[in-house]
């Protein structure tokens, strides 16, 4: 089973391109983010045309999440257990959807962005991810020898190696040490990054602005955290750089594993 990541960054701008390289690369479950759009505004026929069902979970232009695979979707799942919600009326966003495919429990995930150390999105990213961790404890308590994955645009570079340059980012988030402590206690749990003994280096996001790309100023902030069992599964992994170059690209690349079993 071959299985992505990709923060597509607005799927009705993008739907060509997503659904292109979806089939081009024979992704069989592909996790989005940022979709940006309501159920209804989704370009679904796109997706039914190439073969692909799809579920989401979306509320307005912002966030949104989905599921795109040529596998039905079962026991799926919006948002987890308390999970903290943001804004005047801590109302919960479009961040969480889990689903199973076969017998994988996948969760696409678009962790908060956090904007700065001083703003009170980065105490509600904080909160989120400690949320995000007890509750993927549970799920494991519960069947240690499952094949889980949560995977989508964590909003932090664990290593310094995982930004261009660390003096750029020094008092900004992504990089801070609560935000990373954050990061490991999914490790602690028994969630690992599954791409990263496979491809040690290499970026996932360039910004639009001041030619990121070209220059390779980038950063690492989109991953595949697995059970052990899951882990076990993982026969190769991609980060797609290519999917960065051309016309009307997202500013971050799919990364695929391939699963035996």
């Amino acid at each position: 089973m071959r299985i992505a990541t990709h923060n597509v960054n607005s799927i009705r701008t993008r739907v060509s391109r997503v659904v292109d390289w979806m089939v081009r690369a024979d992704i069989d479950v592909l996790a989005m983010q940022e979709i940006k759009c309501k159920p209804e505004q989704f370009p679904m026929q796109a997706f039914t045309d190439a073969g692909y069902h799809v579920v989401l979970h979306g509320l307005n232009q912002w966030n949104g999440v989905a599921f795109a695979s040529k596998i039905p979707a079962e026991d799926v799942e919006i948002g987890f257990a308390d999970m903290p919600g943001f804004g005047p009326e801590l109302a919960q966003e479009a961040r969480a959807i889990g689903a199973t495919f076969e017998d994988v429990r996948l969760w696409s995930l678009y962790i908060p962005n956090g904007r700065s150390l001083e703003d009170p999105h980065y105490e509600y990213k904080l909160n989120w991810l400690d949320r995000l961790a007890a509750a993927s404890a549970e799920w494991l308590e519960h069947d240690p020898n499952q094949s889980l994955a949560l995977m989508g645009d964590f909003n932090i570079a664990p290593l310094d190696t995982d930004v261009w340059d660390m003096d750029e980012f020094i008092g900004s988030t992504h990089i801070s040490q609560a935000e990373r402590d954050a990061f490991e206690a999914f490790e602690q749990i028994g969630l690992t990054d599954v791409v990263r003994p496979l491809i040690p280096d290499g970026y996932t996001y360039w910004d639009y602005q001041q030619l990121r790309f070209p220059k390779n100023e980038g950063m690492r902030i989109d991953f595949i955290l697995g059970s052990e069992a899951f882990a076990e599964r993982v026969t190769s992994a991609e980060i797609v750089r290519d999917e960065r170059k051309g016309e009307g690209p997202s500013d971050h690349v799919p990364v695929v594993v391939e699963i035996e079993g």
